[in-house]
C-alpha cells in the first residue's frame, strides 16, 4: 500500500497516476489519499506504518514539517528543505524529495540544453542543478527575492533579484518560468509576451487549469511550452522509481493523469 497525506486531499490526482501504473505493470499494489489534518502529522505517521504502508508521498501543509518524523533524508530534502516522497524499509523511513528532478524531467524529455542559458524565474525552482548561465529571481517580495537569488547563487550562479515591474524584454532570456500560483483561479499573466525570443521556452509550474493565460499567450507566440502537468507526472514518476526500483510506464501515468483509457 501507498498513499499520498496532506490538508485538503479530495483534489489530489496522485492516486489516480500511480493506480494507473500499478495496472499496467501488474503490480499487486494500490495508492490511497489519506487526509491528515496539521496538528496530527505525529499520528498519521504513526497509522502508516502500523499499517505497512510501503511508501507515501506529502503535499500542503506538511512537506516541511514530515521532515522531523523521519530516521533519514536524502540529499535533495537537504538542499531543498522540504520533503515530497517517503520510503519504509523495515519500519525506517527515509524522506526524498523529487521536485527538482520533477522540474527539469519535462525539459530533458524535450531535449532542451540548460547549460549556459539566461533564465527568468518567478517563484521558485531547479535549473541549478542543470548549471544555466544566469537566473532573474522576480518577485513581488523583495525580501524573498534576495534570498532565492542568494541560494542560486550559493549553487554557483550568477543571480539577480528584481520587482515584477523591472523585469525587461523576454527577448533576453531563453527560460520564462512560472513557479508561483499566478494563474491557478485564472489570473491573468504579469508578463508582457510581445518581447518572448523565437527561441524562449516557456514553463508553467501552474497545472489546473492546463492552458493558463501565461501558455496560452506562449503558445500564439511560438514559444516552447511546457505545462505544469508535466512536472507532476515527473514528480510521480521519480517517487515511483524510488519505491519500486524500476522505471515508472510514464505513458500509463500519462494518459491517467489526461483522463486517457
Amino acid at each position: 500500500t501507498f498513499a499520498v497525506i496532506g490538508d485538503p486531499i479530495d483534489h489530489s490526482l496522485s492516486p489516480n497516476i500511480h493506480n494507473a501504473a500499478f495496472r499496467s505493470l501488474n503490480l499487486d499494489c494500490t495508492y490511497i489519499a489519506y487526509r491528515v489534518l496539521a496538528d496530527e502529522l505525529e499520528s498519521g505517521i504513526a497509522a502508516l506504518k502500523s499499517i505497512g504502508v510501503a511508501g507515501f508521498n506529502i503535499t500542503i501543509p506538511h512537506k516541511i514539517a514530515v521532515m522531523h518524523h523521519l530516521d533519514v533524508v536524502d540529499e535533495n530534502c537537504s538542499v531543498v528543505g522540504a520533503c515530497n516522497t517517503v520510503s519504509n524499509a523495515g519500519g525506517t523511513l527515509k524522506g526524498h524529495n523529487t521536485d527538482m528532478e520533477g522540474f527539469l524531467d519535462p525539459i530533458r524529455r524535450r531535449g532542451i540544453p540548460i547549460r549556459g542559458s539566461r533564465v527568468l524565474l518567478l517563484g521558485a525552482a531547479g535549473f541549478a542543478r542543470e548549471r544555466a548561465e544566469s537566473i532573474t529571481v522576480a518577485n513581488r517580495t523583495l525580501a524573498r527575492g534576495a534570498s532565492l537569488a542568494g541560494f542560486a547563487e550559493a549553487a554557483g550562479l550568477q543571480a539577480r533579484y528584481v520587482g515584477p515591474d523591472r523585469i525587461g524584454p523576454l527577448s533576453e532570456y531563453k527560460f520564462v518560468v512560472n513557479a508561483t500560483a499566478v494563474g491557478l483561479k485564472g489570473e491573468l499573466s504579469p508578463l508582457d509576451l510581445g518581447t518572448l525570443g523565437p527561441d524562449s521556452v516557456v514553463y508553467d509550474i501552474v497545472y489546473r487549469p492546463m492552458k493558463t493565460d501565461l501558455i496560452a499567450k506562449a503558445g500564439k507566440m511560438g514559444a516552447t511550452i511546457i505545462y505544469g502537468y508535466e512536472m507532476l507526472l515527473g514528480q510521480a514518476a521519480r517517487a515511483f522509481e524510488i519505491w519500486h526500483g524500476t522505471e515508472a510506464p510514464y505513458g500509463a501515468m500519462k494518459r491517467a493523469l489526461l483522463g486517457g483509457v
